[in-house]
């Protein structure tokens, strides 16, 4: 997956962005249970009064407390308030640090204050130095034993009685902290629900714009593969990685800002936050991750393997889905439709059956991290309870840390979650990537070489052979032979004699192991693919048209043809009867693949978008066998007028198509076996005697 990070390169700033909005959640959200702390402990709990440290106190009240604290910590006291008007003094604005230091001295000395009232005694007055050593030792002595809590509780419980001394209402100051503190968790909640939106937004924009990109590299790579590379990879692969694979990474990427980034910034966050909360249920905490990452390492052992699988399965299923449609017709004539039915289920039903295992795994881990999480609810509970019961927790604490750990879990849940994506996601990765990486055997030159314009339509195979990739014979051996300017070669031939191997060679669809083809002079492996492919009209042994328009077929190869060159290419290539028998004409429009023309209409077609292109070469790879004698005839006759000026290479069946070529090369398992007109051939070439003894009567050898 990582290797998916240099195709996101256009998205840094939004990964950045996205980034920086997940700290705003994380913040937020961990904000949220200290707040909740504080309305349990101090808005309720303390009726809204936070610490030992009040707003307003009398003087004497503060000269009593300050006589209970060292000259130090009296001082400090008396410099945080302001001097008495009206007999009270006011506390100035000072930082937290400060405050948390005459939280401690006031506190101490307050419940100083109250034990001594408890004894009867008023340190208002005037009490001995002796007697106040005294009380003071003893609270020290006890501060030991007890809880910070207890004393904040006492501490809080003497601010209530000055504040009720001084008339205050205590309803309305808890009022004021209950709305104040509410107020800010709802601002902090509605932060964290903005930032959230915003990354999911972001984050669906970031992964489509890489799935975008992803499909237009696999493309453009696969449209690069000459056919060598296509054999490799099937086309149902292909399809697949296009598609679902680069799906999968998608759907991954998304999770990935929404949850891989988040998860870890709310865990450590959490577990910092609890770790501050000194409440003694840490050892929780380990408890419940412990629990988590055996679960996910059992989820992982047991369904990782199946995850990797699911993929290739697809391809299967794809790769059969694609043959029994396109062999429909095939696989009715022979009543094959129970095969193949056979054939789709259990490729279906194994494919069923790892998506089931995978689902029950994740049926299961759901209900079980769920109990997990609600046993640590309890065994928080009950240990904060006892913590509680001793002084040592309060209920907004132990709330807080609930809330806290069920956060870090969470964030483990998040990542498990993933863990069931990421083994799919990875293989799906692997596999564009494996495309995208793949060396093309056919490049242009660094630097191409152009014919000069003195030099058209020449073609030169000088002691060619050539053998498939990973082959070890030679489908063609030391070929030689010059088509020039003007001229029609043909080649002729028993089945898998190398004829189509021959002329695919020149399109460069492969590169020839031996010798050199030229083009105008040029060696091809110089020039500019595109260069080279501009000055050739292909005409393939299986016509292939493209979803669109006659009409966009036919300018497949030359976008700017006018209609009137549309109509002269259709009349050459003797289609213009069918189309002008289509309601629509030249914009009737042609299904995927052509389903909706017969064979020969498609070749037929085939032929008029390669004279629309008006090339120096023409290449017709068995382009006629679908014709009867009498258009194959009447296409002939209006291709050598239209190609006078063009060199013509025709691979050929039938005889009666190649009678009237000025040369044809006669080929046998891969060699040349004769070269040189019909007459010549029949003279001194056996192969090609047999060939047309085979084919035609006694009458038409001799005419």
């Amino acid at each position: 997956m990582l290797k998916m990070l240099k195709y996101m390169k256009k998205s840094v700033g939004w990964i950045l962005l996205i980034i920086v909005l997940l700290f705003v959640q994380a913040y937020s959200d961990l904000a949220l249970p200290e707040y909740t702390s504080r309305i349990v402990d101090t808005g309720i709990q303390q009726k809204g009064i936070p610490d030992a440290v009040p707003d307003r106190i009398r003087e004497t009240t503060l000269t009593g407390l300050t006589m209970l604290m060292d000259q130090e910590d009296a001082s400090q006291v008396l410099d945080a308030y302001t001097d008495a008007e009206d007999g009270v003094c006011q506390l100035k604005d000072i930082s937290d640090s400060r405050r948390e230091e005459l939280n401690d001295s006031m506190g101490l000395a307050m419940m100083v204050s109250m034990m001594a009232a408890s004894e009867g005694m008023d340190l208002t007055q005037q009490v001995p130095q002796e007697q106040i050593q005294a009380i003071l030792d003893q609270a020290n002595a006890q501060k030991e034993q007890i809880s910070d809590s207890i004393v904040t509780q006492m501490a809080v419980t003497f601010v209530q009685q000055e504040y009720e001394a001084m008339g205050e209402d205590l309803a309305q100051i808890q009022m004021n902290y209950l709305i104040r503190t509410g107020v800010q968790m709802l601002g902090l909640a509605l932060i964290s629900m903005m930032a959230a939106v915003l990354v999911t937004f972001l984050a669906s924009r970031v992964a489509a714009l890489l799935g975008h990109d992803l499909r237009n590299q696999v493309y453009r790579k696969v449209i690069s593969f000459s056919s060598a590379e296509m054999n490799r990879f099937s086309t149902a692969s292909l399809i697949t990685r296009s598609t679902n694979d680069i799906q999968q990474v998608q759907m991954l990427m998304t999770m990935v800002f929404r949850i891989v980034l988040y998860a870890p910034i709310i865990g450590i966050g959490g577990i910092m936050k609890v770790l501050r909360t000194e409440s003694g249920m840490t050892w929780i905490l380990g408890v419940a991750v412990c629990a988590l990452a055996v679960l996910i390492l059992v989820l992982l052992v047991v369904a990782m393997p199946r995850f990797k699988k699911l993929q290739t399965m697809i391809d299967r299923l794809n790769l059969i889905t694609r043959e029994i449609l396109t062999g429909l017709s095939v696989i009715r004539a022979f009543s094959a439709e129970k095969h193949e039915e056979e054939r789709f289920e259990e490729a279906n039903h194994r494919l069923m059956k790892t998506n089931l295992f995978v689902n029950r795994c994740m049926t299961f881990m759901m209900p079980l991290m769920m109990l997990i999480m609600n046993g640590i609810s309890v065994l928080i509970v009950y240990v904060g309870a006892h913590h509680i019961d001793e002084g040592a927790l309060q209920v907004g604490d132990m709330m807080a840390f609930i809330q806290y750990t069920m956060q870090i879990i969470m964030a483990f849940l998040m990542l498990s979650m993933l863990s069931v994506m990421l083994p799919r996601a990875s293989v799906s990765a692997n596999r564009i990537v494996e495309v995208l990486n793949t060396e093309v055997s056919i490049r242009n030159p660094e630097q191409p070489k152009r014919p000069s314009e003195d030099r058209k339509g020449e073609v030169e195979f000088s002691h060619v052979s050539f053998s498939y990739p990973g082959a070890e014979e030679e489908v063609l051996h030391d070929i030689t032979f010059t088509a020039k300017k003007g001229e029609t070669v043909a080649f002729i031939g028993s089945t898998g004699s190398g004829k189509s191997t021959l002329v695919n060679l020149i399109p460069r669809f492969f590169d020839v192991s031996e010798g050199v083809i030229r083009v105008d002079g040029v060696d091809i492996r110089e020039m500019d693919i595109r260069d080279l492919r501009s000055r050739l009209g292909y005409v393939p042994q299986k016509g292939i048209l493209f979803s669109g328009t006659i009409a966009s077929n036919l300018r497949f190869g030359a976008e700017d043809a006018s209609m009137e060159e549309l109509n002269q290419a259709a009349d050459i290539a003797q289609a213009s009867e069918f189309i002008a028998q289509k309601e629509d004409g030249m914009e009737s429009p042609i299904a995927q693949g052509g389903t909706n023309v017969s064979g020969g209409q498609k070749q037929r077609l085939s032929i008029a978008r390669a004279v629309a292109k008006h090339p120096e070469i023409y290449i017709f790879d068995d382009s006629f066998s679908a014709l009867d004698y009498k258009t194959d005839a009447a296409l002939r006759q209006a291709l050598k007028r239209e190609t006078s000026e063009a060199t013509t290479l025709i691979v050929a069946q039938r005889i009666s198509t190649i009678l009237h070529a000025d040369k044809i090369m006669v080929l046998d398992n891969g060699a040349v076996a004769g070269c040189g007109t019909h007459k010549e051939l029949m003279e001194s070439c056996e192969v090609y005697r047999q060939i047309a003894r085979s084919q035609l009567s006694e009458e038409e050898l001799k005419a």
